[in-house]
């Protein structure tokens, strides 16, 4: 049999895998996170109708004469650029800006994936589509996050409290006048926290003297500590940088006492009352950021990214999720924003990175080459149709 027949049918098969590889780009044109591949040919073994010759003593060389058998699909490469944002505003979509991969576990496998349309299940759960967990970190009860432990589930119940903690540390901070009257009394007030998260008023009057300042604390009413700052020609604080009141350390360092102006200001403390969890939103770093109905923030996870040396030769394993191969690499595992990964943006996702414009013309040119392809197939049949014919 003639071998352009072979030749044809081989071309056939190739673009006939090309035409599935477009028409399955196509079909996920509006897929979160897909990302397209594309069928790569290549030539198959030629058949060697002779062999080179060298040149010899008054002879030439000559070339290799061969009949190539046909083609090949070499390879289907999966395109790993960036797709275009789509703003969802749900907190609980996510989009990866760069590279790297969502890390989900689903029965005892694990799946990488680039789609973050995610969502919580009964249990707080965070979870994809379809029920894989998504894997990261989870926060300590003082809100650190541990990069180098273990991965988990990540999980937020609705349940989820922030306990209260007392109040160890307040700061005061301003300017007290100089050239104050003496006598004058300014009282400043600190809301700070028992141990069980009860709320109560810390008050200091600051009173002034031929000296500097006499500071009197007092809670609730009741007399819990008391001291003197004291000031230089320069308003600079010469004494009286801490005072202790009851279980609180009163900072005042940072007063200063210039003439004119009357700003001090109690600024912060360490203590708060429980809370509980009222929503979520998401940084760059991945840190799920929690705000509490005691009016706090505090983080409660980290979501996990990995990267791969070569993304290429993951596998793809339906539902948008990749599984790791032998040329793959191992996963890398880490924080966005590290090491290379990509940032993280919330209430955004990932849409799918096909080229309609590339992939009608991959159309075109798959079926041109069919049609090419099968003409070999009907002109080689007619050539041994007029070879039968040569016997009537």
């Amino acid at each position: 049999m003639l071998r352009s027949l072979f030749s044809g049918i081989s071309g056939l098969r190739a673009h006939q895998t090309m035409l599935d590889v477009t028409g399955n780009n196509i079909a996920n044109v509006n897929t979160t996170g897909f990302k397209a591949s594309q069928a790569q040919f290549q030539d198959t073994l030629s058949q060697v109708l002779s062999n080179a010759g060298g040149p010899q003593e008054g002879v030439g060389g000559t070339n290799p004469a061969q009949v190539g058998l046909g083609v090949r699909v070499a390879g289907i490469t999966t395109n790993f650029q960036q797709g275009a944002a789509q703003l969802t505003n749900r907190s609980t979509d996510m989009m990866i800006s760069g590279d790297g991969f969502f890390v989900v576990g689903k029965g005892n496998e694990q799946f990488f994936s680039r789609a973050g349309a995610f969502d919580f299940d009964a249990t707080g759960q965070l979870v994809t589509p379809d029920g894989a967990l998504v894997q990261g970190w989870a926060a300590a009860a003082d809100g650190t996050i541990d990069v180098n432990g273990p991965l988990t589930d990540i999980r937020l119940p609705i349940a989820t409290l922030m306990g209260a903690s007392e109040t160890r540390a307040a700061t005061f901070e301003g300017n007290l006048p100089s050239d104050a009257v003496l006598g004058t009394v300014l009282n400043r007030q600190i809301e700070v926290h028992a141990p069980d998260g009860t709320a109560s008023s810390l008050n200091l009057a600051f009173t002034k003297t031929a000296t500097g300042w006499d500071v009197a604390a007092t809670r609730d009413g009741a007399a819990v500590g008391a001291g003197t700052v004291t000031f230089d020609a320069s308003g600079a604080l010469t004494a009286g940088g801490t005072l202790t009141a009851g279980p609180v350390t009163v900072q005042l360092g940072t007063l200063t006492g210039y003439a004119g102006l009357t700003t001090v200001e109690a600024s912060s403390q360490d203590g708060r009352s429980a809370g509980t969890l009222q929503s979520f939103m998401i940084n760059a770093d991945g840190t799920l950021l929690g705000s509490f109905s005691n009016g706090l923030k505090q983080p409660l996870g980290r979501v996990a990214l990995a990267t791969f040396t070569n993304p290429a030769g993951l596998e793809k394993a339906g539902g948008s999720l990749y599984r790791t191969t032998v040329n793959s690499g191992d996963a890398q595992v880490g924080a966005a924003g590290t090491g290379g990964r990509g940032a993280l943006s919330g209430g955004t996702l990932e849409m799918s990175n096909v080229d309609l414009s590339a992939e009608f013309t991959s159309l075109i040119i798959a079926q041109r080459g069919f049609q090419a392809n099968s003409r070999v197939i009907t002109t080689s049949d007619e050539m041994l149709q007029e070879l039968v014919n040569l016997k009537r």
